[in-house]
């Protein structure tokens, strides 16, 4: 990563909105409150299911795509007025700059809208700075080629939600534009169904007095513990997220139950997102006091007892990642209608792990 590095803003799983039709054109008609520039007034007046981002209609101004009574205007600052109304062509895609490459993928479902991957731990999801290359979009470019349509402008697939690096599972990408909108449009609603098996250091139960002691979380039915707090970029530590209380912050819910307890020491548990913020299980199940084994980042000092587990507590201690599967995901396809569910099997190093723990525990 280049130096000096200014942080973007974290891209939570539940941004990611879908775009309209390539040659579409979108009719705006400016209201009483409208700002008296060009890009400003777009930005607020634009419908909300066109999901056309700010820098998005900025380019689109640029490039001539934006009009009014017939008049391009390419000038982002332009003056504007209550009343107006404004057309926005949305033109053909385009090649992005992101290059294809040859990256096995282990797909899971495909057809004409949309792909589900399973993806491996230390695969980045989409290019960054210090990760332009090796990632899941350019994996994507190569195994899809000509079937992706475009996304939003652009001819590349259309990413609704991510997964972290290290954490492997499933995750879906849009092919076309009306499967981006579509699926978009559910994670917004929090309709899209998303488990993950985690390890964690100790075993979350309810009886425990700290945990039922620590704000934001709660305790329902079947052995549930709700975890409910808002989220930031931490104060002084901007990569990593914080707890934060309102109005800090963007609202977090994570639930989890104890699948399985080892000697007191860890666990395997069931984790379910009704929001999908940026490391949100890691931050949460870091609140709780049980960060995840391996997490270099959220998963604290705490350590496995050798007495009680043997081998199994090095293991842990030598686990090279947060130990954190995306093993379920389930949607309504967006073109079809059709509800689909997916499950993915925990990856050989958290089997090992889990073993090893069985094993001693």
């Amino acid at each position: 990563m280049t130096e000096p590095f200014t942080p973007e803003p974290f891209p939570d799983d539940d941004d990611f909105l879908g775009q309209p039709e390539a040659g579409e054109v979108i009719s705006v008609t400016l209201g009483p409150d409208a700002a008296l520039r060009l890009d400003k007034a777009l930005s607020a007046a634009v419908p909300e299911e066109a999901a056309l981002s700010r820098s998005r209609l900025a380019r689109l101004i640029e490039e001539g795509a934006v009009s009014r009574a017939g008049q391009v205007v390419t000038d982002q600052k332009a003056k504007t007025a209550p009343g107006e109304v404004w057309q926005i062509r949305i033109g053909p895609a385009q090649a992005v700059e992101t290059l294809a490459e040859a990256i096995p993928l282990s797909v899971i479902w495909e057809d004409a809208d949309l792909i589900v991957i399973d993806k491996p731990a230390g695969m980045v999801v989409h290019p960054a700075p210090g990760s332009p290359s090796g990632t899941l979009v350019n994996a994507l470019l190569h195994h899809c080629g000509d079937s992706i349509s475009g996304i939003g402008g652009e001819r590349r697939p259309g990413i609704v939600h991510r997964i972290d690096k290290e954490t492997s599972g499933l995750i879906v990408a849009a092919k076309s534009d009306r499967a981006h909108h579509g699926l978009a449009a559910q994670f917004e609603a929090h309709t899209v169904t998303r488990h993950y098996l985690a390890l964690c250091n100790g075993v979350p139960e309810g009886s425990d007095p700290r945990l039922r002691g620590t704000r934001g979380i709660s305790f329902e039915p079947g052995g549930v513990i709700r975890i409910a707090t808002n989220l930031a970029r931490h104060r002084t530590d901007r990569q990593k997220q914080a707890v934060t209380w309102p109005p800090e912050g963007r609202h977090a819910v994570t639930r989890t139950r104890v699948v399985e307890g080892f000697a007191g020491q860890a666990a395997l548990i069931d984790c379910w997102l009704e929001t999908g913020r940026t490391h949100q299980i890691r931050v949460h199940l870091a609140w709780a006091g049980h960060g995840l084994i391996g997490d270099p980042t959220y998963g604290g000092r705490r350590k496995l007892s050798g007495k009680l587990l043997g081998e199994a507590a090095q293991e842990a201690a030598d686990f090279p990642r947060q130990a954190l599967h995306a093993a379920s995901l389930g949607f309504t396809h967006p073109v079809t209608g059709e509800r689909l569910e997916f499950r993915s099997e925990l990856p050989g190093d958290m089997n090992a792990l889990l073993a090893a723990l069985r094993a001693a525990g």
